[in-house]
């Protein structure tokens, strides 16, 4: 948990992904920090995602304290985030 009280998030993307955008901008405006990471710069962070993706390389994957999430909805991270 960070210092404002959200549990902490990760954002794995890869670059000129619109489904990343789109959820990139609502939690930023949501006031929603998180880390991004690009999987095609990452090997491991690309073998995180299609661990928990069937495989795929899936972006916008999140992954919110310990639980991953895939293509989620800007609501389903906010829950997640602020218990």
């Amino acid at each position: 948990m960070t210092a404002t009280g959200q549990v902490q998030i990760e954002f794995y993307t890869r670059r000129g992904c619109p489904y990343s955008f789109r959820l990139r901008r609502a939690l930023r405006r949501r006031r929603l920090a998180f880390e991004e990471i690009n999987i095609w710069k990452d090997p491991e962070a690309a073998a995180a995602v299609r661990a928990v993706a069937n495989g795929n390389e899936t972006v916008p994957t999140l992954r919110v304290g310990d639980a991953w999430l895939v293509n989620p909805s800007a609501d389903e991270v906010e829950r997640l985030a602020r218990p």
